[in-house]
């Protein structure tokens, strides 16, 4: 399944995305009132797999898959290309930061260069959702946890994540990351590591990398982070990025205002995104 969140006529709901447009689930599961309700089971979901589409994919807003995820636990320095393009030494343990949901939009809105910075940096990565809770959850049994995969930009202003050694600030400006365009259920996605990832920018491809050169897996992970916290239903974990950031190229390649980002996955689907100036109030 594609499973999908989205605003309509000034209400948000979910649903699932197929062929000629988008099955209103929101409206049919009354007893359910997000996405994340239904991560756990999704078997209300898929009971209406057959039934014809509500609405036109072009007659919704996409959200981000999970609007407001509890938690969003980003990884640093996790694809081996990208730790040897950085010269640094290779992590004995994951590399952990988090994101916020107001530093996130969807597919198709636009991401937010700050006033403050030149420095906007583009990371396509691979996301996974969390279905099932657990703690202390063995690496065999890890992937019994997720509930789906998605696209993810970490979009980084590299000056204020360089301000410290946490990258906490460069990665939390508002609206400066993307997230979707919609979920994509383990069954539909199969062997995850079999993926590959592409990041463009303009049209021409800057980053490009297969799953598994991944130094830490979605089963290592989850294995990890659950010895650290209960991992819950709708909980995030953006898994890195590859080579090619646009801060380690001579010259160095900023995004800026007028510019469109692209992160697509096999199987996973397109983020794509524009480029805007910090909007002000």
């Amino acid at each position: 399944m594609k499973m999908i969140s989205f605003a309509r006529n000034g209400r948000e709901g979910y649903g699932l995305l197929k062929e000629g447009g988008v099955i209103d689930a929101g409206g049919r599961l009354p007893d359910y009132p997000d996405l994340t309700s239904l991560l756990a089971d999704p078997a209300p979901l898929r009971a209406l797999e057959g039934l014809p589409a509500d609405f036109a994919e072009e007659d919704v807003t996409t959200l981000p898959p999970i609007p407001r995820s509890g938690r969003i636990i980003c990884i640093g320095l996790n694809y081996k290309s990208h730790i040897a393009e950085t010269g640094n030494d290779t992590p004995a343990y994951p590399i952990l930061f988090p994101r916020y949901p107001s530093s996130l939009v969807a597919n198709g809105a636009p991401m937010e260069k700050s006033s403050l910075s030149e420095r906007f940096d583009f990371e396509g990565e691979l996301a996974f959702v969390i279905g099932r809770p657990g703690r202390h959850i063995p690496k065999e049994r890890a992937l019994e946890h997720v509930a789906g995969y998605a696209c993810f930009n970490d979009g980084s202003i590299r000056d204020f994540q360089r301000h410290t050694s946490q990258f906490l600030p460069g990665k939390n400006f508002e609206r400066s990351g993307a997230f979707g365009p919609w979920l994509v259920t383990p069954d539909e996605v199969g062997d995850v590591n079999a993926l590959k990832l592409t990041t463009r920018l303009n049209g021409e491809v800057v980053q490009q990398a297969d799953i598994d050169d991944l130094l830490f897996g979605v089963e290592d992970l989850i294995a990890y982070i659950s010895q650290i916290w209960t991992l819950q239903p709708g909980d995030v974990v953006a898994t890195g990025t590859t080579g090619g950031v646009g801060a380690l190229r001579k010259p160095p390649l900023w995004m800026k205002p007028g510019d469109r980002v692209e992160v697509e996955i096999d199987r996973l689907g397109l983020l794509s995104n524009p480029i805007i100036e910090e909007v002000q109030a």
